[in-house]
């Protein structure tokens, strides 16, 4: 193949300037056309800090594990010392799991993280407050308020949560032992990038 690549004197350079003529391009320019792979893992933005591309979890993290709430009682989740909020900055869905050792009714609400955390740059929040949001309508609603659903016993019981919770920084979720008995709770989340 040809290579139809010219060059020119820079307008500005000293051989210009002595009035030498350059030409740049002639009747037929030579498009190159290839395929080259990309691959976007980020930018830098407006301040010159990077950004790095979110992916989704690949597996459940925040594992946090109760023993014991009695019926009517309360669990906060996640609660490590790894994860003690979801912070959803990034994602658009999330998958949440639950392991009961009762069977029966749970209550599951997205509230907000501890107050020990901040909302972008503030502290303290209004902790375990259910979200509140506008989505498709025009009062503020609960983004996440799932009044009992019936877990399975000893098997991870798997949710997923579409679109509702975008772009939180600092969430728990609130489980509400309606089980009838004692249980035990365990509990992950996985975010996903959509």
């Amino acid at each position: 193949m040809p290579d139809y690549r010219r060059t020119g004197y820079a307008p500005w350079s000293l051989t210009r300037e002595a009035g030498v003529q350059s030409a740049t391009v002639d009747g037929t320019i030579q498009v190159d056309q290839y395929l080259q792979p990309m691959i976007d893992t980020g930018f830098v933005d407006e301040k010159g800090n990077w950004k790095g591309r979110k992916s989704s979890d690949e597996a459940f993290i925040g594992l946090t594990k109760a023993a014991g709430i009695a019926n009517g009682a309360e669990l906060l989740a996640p609660d490590t010392e790894t994860f003690n909020h979801i912070n959803m900055t990034g994602f658009r869905d999330i998958f949440i799991a639950l392991k009961v050792s009762n069977g029966g009714g749970f209550a599951v609400k997205a509230v907000m993280g501890p107050d020990t955390v901040p909302f972008a740059n503030l502290t303290p929040v209004n902790a375990a407050s259910d979200l509140k949001g506008a989505v498709r309508q025009t009062d503020f609603n609960n983004l996440l308020a799932d009044g009992a659903d019936s877990m399975t016993q000893d098997v991870w019981n798997i949710f997923y949560i579409q679109n509702s919770l975008v772009g939180q920084k600092n969430m728990q979720f609130k489980i509400t032992n309606n089980s009838g008995g004692a249980s035990d709770i365990e509990f992950g989340f996985m975010r996903v990038v959509g």
